[in-house]
This record gives C-alpha cells, structure tokens and sequence, in this order.
C-alpha cells in the first residue's frame, strides 16, 4: 500500500521511489512497534471474544503508529491533517486485513474442508470406475482368467474408494492403489503401455491425500498412452529431499492430438485444491510440456504416519 501511494502522490518513477524511501522511514518503526505490542499482549487477546481482540489489535497498531509519527515530528513536520491520515490508513489496512484471515479462516475450518474433500474425491471415483469397468469388459470374452484377476484386483481398489477417503494415507498404500490399477489398464492395452518404476528413495511412511497418484496415472494412460498404437513408456519417480516429498510422473505427448490434452484441466485442478486443503501452500504441482512428453511434478512437505508407542505392562 505504501507504494501504492507513493506512486499516486507523485509524477515520476524517482520522485516516487524517494516518497516511498521516506514514507519507509516512518512506517517500518511503527510496524515494529506494533509487532512488538502485539507479541506483548498475544496471550491476553487469545482470551477475549474475536471483536473485542480485533478492537483491541486495531488500537495497538493505531497507537504505535501515532506515537511513533509523534516521536519523528522533528524531522518529518506533521499537522492534524497527517495524524488524520494516519488513523484512515490504519483503519483501511486492518479491516482489510482481519477480513481476509476471516475469510480464510472459515475457508479452511475443519467441517468446510471435510465436506469439500469428500466432494472432490466423488468427483474422482465415478471416472476412475467408469475406465476399470471398460477394461474388464473388453477382456470378458477374450481372456476371461484375466478379466477374473482383474475383478478381484477391481473388488479390492472398491473398498478403497468406499471407505472415507478425508484423511491422509501412507504413500505405501497410495502406491499399491496405483500399481493395480495400472495392471488393470495393461491388460486392456497390451505391450503398449509400458510403466517404470524408480522407488529405491521413496519413504514408504509419508502421509500424502489418498487418489493421489491414480488420477495422475489415469491422465498418463488416456493422453500419453491411448492415442498412439506404439509402444509408450510411463515413468514414476518418488523420493524425499531434505523435508519434502516429490513425485515426478512422466509420459508421451503428441503435439497432433490438439485439444486432446485439455483434458488434463480438471484432474489437475481437483489435485492442487486437495493438496491445499491439506497442506496449504507448502505444496505444490506444476507441469511441464515437452517436445514428446507430458510431465507433472508435485511437491509436499514430509510428514511420516505417526506410530503409537507399546506401553509398558506393569506387573
């Protein structure tokens, strides 16, 4: 904001890079001072009722800023229309921010974020289920030992989706959940889809949003593996780095297919607001596209499953 108004109240860049040097000058005392008497009275505001401790926040901050605009008076002259602009300022940038962490706060409380995972996990099943059930048709006929293995690989991944999928899982199950259903979709697309594995430094205990991977996958297969009749090649590589989790999945793009990887869109999007339910913003996925292929990488901070301790028997 400060630069805002240095930009404003001036008609060139270097005018308004010394307003807002010397606007810096008054401002960041202040911030400290109130930093300072927040840090203070922190413990007597978790007592008091949300307005009273917004009220009582708002007038800190209006009191280390006037004080402090008091104290420089020598050097930088100011009159009652300055001390005005002072508390207009400070009004303006406390509702605007305790409105923001309001928002945020009930954006992010625990009934909200339940109810909106439970939403975004129904969004994944039905598409997920849709493409097994197609798979195991189509081998009915031809291999029926197979479609069996299959069903009974489909009966497992079922309970999976069944149970209440709001709470985080160990990336070893997430894992095993990916590895059928890819040997689901092998026995639809032959020798063409091909999967390597790179698993020698993933920590088998993290805790990642469960239907994590399949989506991924699932993308993988239908944009990178479907559309050519040649032989393809996904790849999956997960390991920890110092405190963070990744996972690096690799496939085939076709710059012909057009339209085709629009597609992509929405797994994506149901997969970042996932991830930032639960981790805010210490997670992250980007993708990147290729001359000839089609990568996405997520990043996560490392939380292990959180074994309890044996007690002792006391004898």
């Amino acid at each position: 904001m400060s630069i805002a108004v240095a930009v404003a109240a001036t008609e060139n860049f270097s005018e308004a890079i010394q307003r807002f040097t010397s606007n810096a000058a008054l401002l960041e005392p202040a911030l400290l001072m109130a930093l300072a008497l927040l840090a203070l009275f922190r413990d007597g505001l978790k007592s008091l009722p949300y307005r009273h401790g917004v009220m009582v926040c708002v007038l800190l901050v209006l009191f280390s800023c006037l004080a402090m605009r008091a104290v420089m008076s020598s050097l930088y002259p100011a009159n009652f229309s300055n001390y005005l602009r002072v508390v207009l300022y400070v009004f303006i940038l406390c509702v605007g921010q305790f409105g923001y962490f309001r928002l945020r706060g009930r954006a992010m409380s625990p009934l909200l974020t339940v109810a909106r995972l439970q939403a975004l996990q129904a969004r994944i099943r039905p598409h997920f289920l849709f493409n097994s059930l197609n798979a195991v048709l189509s081998l009915i006929r031809k291999e029926p030992r197979k479609a069996e293995r299959a069903l009974e690989d489909l009966a497992d991944l079922f309970r999976v989706f069944m149970a209440e999928n709001s709470d985080l899982c160990s990336l070893e199950k997430e894992v095993a959940l990916a590895r059928q259903y890819l040997s689901i979709e092998s026995l639809r697309l032959g020798d063409r889809l091909r999967v390597e594995w790179h698993t020698e430094r993933m920590p088998t205990d993290a805790l990642i949003p469960p239907l994590t991977l399949q989506p991924l996958l699932e993308n993988a297969v239908y944009h990178g593996i479907e559309p050519s009749i040649t032989p393809g090649w996904i790849s999956i590589n997960i390991f920890r780095s110092r405190e963070e989790l990744h996972i690096d999945i690799r496939n085939p793009y076709y710059k012909a297919g057009g339209g085709h990887h629009a597609g992509n869109k929405m797994a994506m999007g149901n997969i970042r607001e996932r991830l930032a339910l639960h981790f805010d913003a210490e997670a992250s996925l980007k993708t990147v596209v290729g001359n000839d292929y089609y990568q996405v990488h997520l990043s996560l901070p490392y939380r292990p499953v959180i074994t309890a301790k044996p007690t002792r028997k006391v004898s």
